[in-house]
């Protein structure tokens, strides 16, 4: 049996995977079939829906709902009201259970306050998606993203500061790593 913090007014429907030390906030249900990784915080109000999983070490901060067909990979920041969509065409009156599409968030990535991820797309690992963003596309990873429809902006760390590069090399000025920019082929 899993050792984690359960808050009386949160519930959690079974059968779930809830990992060691992971804590659960007011007022959060957690859907059958989902999977939540160790050392996890899942803030008041959030809604995690059947079969989403969240890696080890994800903070889900206040009024967030992961809908099914999200997976985070670990060390995820997901921030305070930000918003997952799992239709592209919705209807109250149509149901498309069977159409959700699949969005995946990559490992150490963060997504600001009141972002908007469009379902279908990933996230790359230690992506820094700006508040108030409304996400529309894949993100490669390492990118800074804004603006409404979100835009590569920029490139961050690993630590979350911006990279600064000079022809293909940058060096994090916060923590000293070094980047090198590569040219992919399609």
């Amino acid at each position: 049996m899993s050792n984690y913090y359960l808050h009386e007014s949160a519930y959690v429907d079974q059968p779930c995977q809830i990992g060691d030390n992971t804590k659960i906030w007011h007022f959060s249900h957690i859907m059958e079939n989902s999977i939540i990784g160790e050392n996890c915080i899942l803030g008041q109000n959030v809604f995690i829906g059947q079969g989403v999983i969240l890696g080890n070490n994800v903070k889900v901060q206040n009024n967030v709902s992961v809908y099914s067909g999200v997976t985070c990979e670990d060390d995820v920041f997901l921030g305070p009201s930000m918003v997952f969509t799992n239709i592209i065409n919705p209807r109250s009156f149509i149901e498309r259970k069977d159409e959700y599409r699949p969005t995946l968030v990559k490992r150490g990535a963060s997504i600001g306050a009141n972002a908007t991820i469009i379902c279908g797309h990933i996230i790359g690992r230690y992506a820094l998606i700006g508040s108030g963003a409304v996400i529309t596309s894949d993100v490669p990873d390492f990118a800074l993203v804004y603006g409404v429809p979100g835009k590569l902006m920029g490139w961050v760390c690993k630590c979350a500061h911006p990279l600064q590069f000079v022809n293909t090399i940058a060096i994090c000025a916060h923590c000293k790593t070094t980047y090198y920019m590569i040219a992919r082929s399609k």
